[in-house]
Protein backbone atom coordinates (compact mmCIF):
# COMPACT_ATOMS: atom_id res chain seq x y z
CA UNK A 1 0.00 0.00 0.00
CA UNK A 2 1.03 3.61 -0.56
CA UNK A 3 -0.40 6.69 1.29
CA UNK A 4 2.84 8.57 0.81
CA UNK A 5 0.44 11.45 -0.58
CA UNK A 6 -1.44 11.37 2.31
CA UNK A 7 1.22 12.67 4.56
CA UNK A 8 1.92 16.24 2.69
CA UNK A 9 4.75 14.90 1.21
CA UNK A 10 5.81 13.79 -2.43
CA UNK A 11 7.02 10.69 -3.87
CA UNK A 12 10.48 12.30 -5.45
CA UNK A 13 10.96 13.71 -1.39
CA UNK A 14 10.52 10.50 -0.02
CA UNK A 15 12.72 8.57 -2.56
CA UNK A 16 15.68 10.73 -2.30
CA UNK A 17 15.34 10.23 1.88
CA UNK A 18 14.76 6.23 0.85
CA UNK A 19 18.16 6.02 -1.00
CA UNK A 20 20.03 8.29 1.30
CA UNK A 21 18.65 6.00 4.40
CA UNK A 22 20.27 2.95 2.30
CA UNK A 23 23.52 4.74 1.65
CA UNK A 24 23.50 5.51 5.00
CA UNK A 25 22.60 1.74 6.34
CA UNK A 26 25.73 0.90 4.00
CA UNK A 27 28.05 2.81 4.93
CA UNK A 28 27.21 1.28 8.91
CA UNK A 29 28.45 -1.90 7.20
CA UNK A 30 31.69 -0.55 5.35
CA UNK A 31 32.48 1.47 8.87
CA UNK A 32 32.59 -2.28 10.64
CA UNK A 33 29.95 -0.02 12.74
CA UNK A 34 27.72 -2.92 11.82
CA UNK A 35 27.45 -6.64 11.20
CA UNK A 36 24.86 -8.69 9.24
CA UNK A 37 21.65 -6.76 10.20
CA UNK A 38 22.52 -5.93 13.77
CA UNK A 39 21.51 -1.67 13.28
CA UNK A 40 19.01 0.44 11.90
CA UNK A 41 18.37 3.55 10.66
CA UNK A 42 15.63 6.01 10.16
CA UNK A 43 14.64 9.45 8.53
CA UNK A 44 11.47 11.57 8.94
CA UNK A 45 9.85 12.83 6.27
CA UNK A 46 7.07 15.33 7.42
CA UNK A 47 5.24 12.94 9.83
CA UNK A 48 5.85 9.74 8.27
CA UNK A 49 9.43 7.92 9.35
CA UNK A 50 11.44 5.92 7.05
CA UNK A 51 12.92 2.76 8.17
CA UNK A 52 15.04 -0.11 7.75
CA UNK A 53 13.17 -3.27 7.78
CA UNK A 54 13.68 -6.22 9.56
CA UNK A 55 16.13 -8.83 8.73
CA UNK A 56 16.95 -7.53 4.89
CA UNK A 57 20.56 -7.21 4.58
CA UNK A 58 21.56 -3.29 3.66
CA UNK A 59 23.06 -4.64 0.18
CA UNK A 60 19.75 -6.25 -0.68
CA UNK A 61 18.02 -2.72 -0.56
CA UNK A 62 16.63 -1.23 -3.44
CA UNK A 63 14.27 1.50 -4.03
CA UNK A 64 11.61 -0.75 -4.08
CA UNK A 65 12.13 -1.88 -0.43
CA UNK A 66 10.75 1.46 1.07
CA UNK A 67 8.79 1.13 4.28
CA UNK A 68 7.31 3.73 6.03
CA UNK A 69 4.82 4.27 9.27
CA UNK A 70 3.34 7.03 11.00
CA UNK A 71 4.58 8.95 14.17
CA UNK A 72 2.11 5.64 15.93
CA UNK A 73 4.41 3.33 14.14
CA UNK A 74 1.30 2.27 11.27
CA UNK A 75 2.77 1.12 7.96
CA UNK A 76 2.10 3.82 5.11
CA UNK A 77 4.57 2.72 2.46
CA UNK A 78 5.69 -0.54 1.83
CA UNK A 79 5.30 -4.19 2.43
CA UNK A 80 8.46 -5.41 4.74
CA UNK A 81 7.81 -5.26 8.13
CA UNK A 82 9.83 -2.64 10.07
CA UNK A 83 12.92 -3.22 11.88
CA UNK A 84 11.77 -4.36 15.66
CA UNK A 85 13.67 -1.61 16.99
CA UNK A 86 10.66 0.77 15.53
CA UNK A 87 9.61 1.69 19.39
CA UNK A 88 12.79 2.85 20.57
CA UNK A 89 13.21 4.82 16.93
CA UNK A 90 9.64 6.46 17.29
CA UNK A 91 10.22 7.67 21.09
CA UNK A 92 13.22 9.82 19.70
CA UNK A 93 11.09 11.53 17.29
CA UNK A 94 8.62 12.11 19.41
CA UNK A 95 10.21 13.81 22.54
CA UNK A 96 13.32 15.45 20.25
CA UNK A 97 14.07 17.47 16.82
CA UNK A 98 15.80 14.56 15.53
CA UNK A 99 14.80 14.33 11.76
CA UNK A 100 17.49 11.15 11.94
CA UNK A 101 18.35 8.00 13.86
CA UNK A 102 20.97 5.65 14.01
CA UNK A 103 21.58 2.94 16.16
CA UNK A 104 24.25 0.04 16.01
CA UNK A 105 25.40 -2.77 17.77
CA UNK A 106 29.40 -0.62 17.12
CA UNK A 107 31.62 -3.22 19.16
CA UNK A 108 33.36 -0.26 21.11
CA UNK A 109 30.34 1.18 22.20
CA UNK A 110 28.62 -2.29 23.21
CA UNK A 111 31.60 -3.02 25.31
CA UNK A 112 31.79 0.67 27.35
CA UNK A 113 28.30 -0.13 27.75
CA UNK A 114 28.72 -3.08 30.09
CA UNK A 115 31.06 -1.45 32.29
CA UNK A 116 30.47 1.85 32.93
CA UNK A 117 26.35 3.91 33.37
CA UNK A 118 28.19 7.02 31.56
CA UNK A 119 31.14 6.81 29.31
CA UNK A 120 34.07 9.11 30.96
CA UNK A 121 34.76 12.41 29.71
CA UNK A 122 37.75 11.31 28.01
CA UNK A 123 37.59 13.76 25.16
CA UNK A 124 35.99 16.91 24.30
CA UNK A 125 34.10 15.84 21.45
CA UNK A 126 31.41 14.50 24.43
CA UNK A 127 30.65 18.59 23.82
CA UNK A 128 29.41 17.73 20.31
CA UNK A 129 26.49 15.32 21.61
CA UNK A 130 25.59 17.52 24.84
CA UNK A 131 27.99 16.35 27.65
CA UNK A 132 28.65 12.71 28.91
CA UNK A 133 26.93 10.24 27.20
CA UNK A 134 24.94 8.20 29.76
CA UNK A 135 24.09 4.32 29.50
CA UNK A 136 20.30 3.61 29.00
CA UNK A 137 19.64 0.41 31.43
CA UNK A 138 19.02 -2.91 29.91
CA UNK A 139 15.58 -3.74 28.49
CA UNK A 140 14.91 -6.44 25.82
CA UNK A 141 14.76 -5.21 22.57
CA UNK A 142 12.01 -4.03 20.59
CA UNK A 143 10.51 -3.14 23.79
CA UNK A 144 8.44 0.35 25.29
CA UNK A 145 11.18 -0.32 28.15
CA UNK A 146 13.49 -0.28 26.40
CA UNK A 147 12.65 2.83 24.21
CA UNK A 148 11.49 5.06 27.66
CA UNK A 149 15.14 3.82 29.16
CA UNK A 150 16.68 5.66 25.82
CA UNK A 151 15.02 8.74 26.32
CA UNK A 152 15.99 9.10 29.88
CA UNK A 153 19.02 8.58 28.74
CA UNK A 154 19.06 10.94 25.79
CA UNK A 155 17.56 13.77 27.86
CA UNK A 156 19.78 16.81 27.09
CA UNK A 157 21.87 14.66 24.47
CA UNK A 158 22.00 13.69 20.86
CA UNK A 159 23.12 10.34 22.18
CA UNK A 160 23.48 7.50 24.58
CA UNK A 161 24.71 3.45 25.02
CA UNK A 162 22.05 1.00 25.65
CA UNK A 163 23.74 -1.41 28.07
CA UNK A 164 24.77 -4.84 27.06
CA UNK A 165 23.14 -3.30 23.59
CA UNK A 166 24.54 -0.58 21.17
CA UNK A 167 24.19 2.65 21.10
CA UNK A 168 21.67 5.14 19.45
CA UNK A 169 22.30 8.68 18.30
CA UNK A 170 20.30 10.91 16.54
CA UNK A 171 20.52 14.32 14.24
CA UNK A 172 19.14 17.43 11.88
CA UNK A 173 20.06 15.11 9.43
CA UNK A 174 21.46 11.30 8.58
CA UNK A 175 24.90 12.62 8.00
CA UNK A 176 24.80 14.36 11.43
CA UNK A 177 23.33 11.20 13.22
CA UNK A 178 25.42 9.08 11.54
CA UNK A 179 29.04 11.40 12.59
CA UNK A 180 27.36 11.29 15.71
CA UNK A 181 27.50 7.69 16.08
CA UNK A 182 31.10 7.08 14.74
CA UNK A 183 31.69 9.66 16.73
CA UNK A 184 30.80 7.95 19.62
CA UNK A 185 31.91 4.90 18.85
CA UNK A 186 35.32 6.64 18.51
CA UNK A 187 35.41 7.94 21.71
CA UNK A 188 34.31 5.09 23.65
CA UNK A 189 37.16 2.90 21.53
CA UNK A 190 39.70 5.94 22.84
CA UNK A 191 38.54 5.12 26.92
CA UNK A 192 38.94 1.59 26.30
CA UNK A 193 42.29 1.82 24.78
CA UNK A 194 43.68 4.30 27.40
CA UNK A 195 41.92 2.89 30.23
CA UNK A 196 43.70 -0.31 29.86
CA UNK A 197 47.44 0.39 30.08
CA UNK A 198 48.38 -1.48 33.51
CA UNK A 199 48.96 0.99 36.20
CA UNK A 200 48.01 4.29 34.66
CA UNK A 201 44.66 6.41 34.17
CA UNK A 202 43.20 7.96 31.99
CA UNK A 203 43.16 11.78 33.04
CA UNK A 204 39.09 13.11 32.36
CA UNK A 205 37.87 16.41 31.43
CA UNK A 206 36.09 18.85 33.79
CA UNK A 207 32.46 19.81 33.57
CA UNK A 208 33.83 23.42 32.89
CA UNK A 209 36.49 22.18 30.11
CA UNK A 210 33.53 20.10 28.53
CA UNK A 211 31.07 23.27 28.80
CA UNK A 212 33.97 25.24 27.00
CA UNK A 213 34.16 22.44 24.61
CA UNK A 214 30.67 22.74 23.74
CA UNK A 215 30.70 26.80 23.45
CA UNK A 216 33.70 26.48 20.95
CA UNK A 217 32.29 23.36 18.57
CA UNK A 218 29.23 25.73 18.52
CA UNK A 219 31.15 27.91 16.29
CA UNK A 220 33.27 25.41 14.40
CA UNK A 221 33.17 25.10 10.73
CA UNK A 222 32.42 27.37 8.08
CA UNK A 223 30.48 30.08 8.11
CA UNK A 224 27.76 31.22 5.01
Amino acid sequence: MDHGMDHGMDHGSVAAAWEALVATARRSVADGLVVGTSGNVSVRVGDTVLVTPSGVPYDRLTPDDVTGVDLDGRRVLGTLVPTSELPMHLAVYRTTDARAVVHTHAVHATAVSTLVTELPAVHYMAAALGGPVRVAPYAAYGTDELAENTVRALAGRTGCLLRNHGALTYGATLDEAYDRTAQLDWMCRLWLTASSVPGLTPTLLTTDQLTEAGERLRGYGQRG
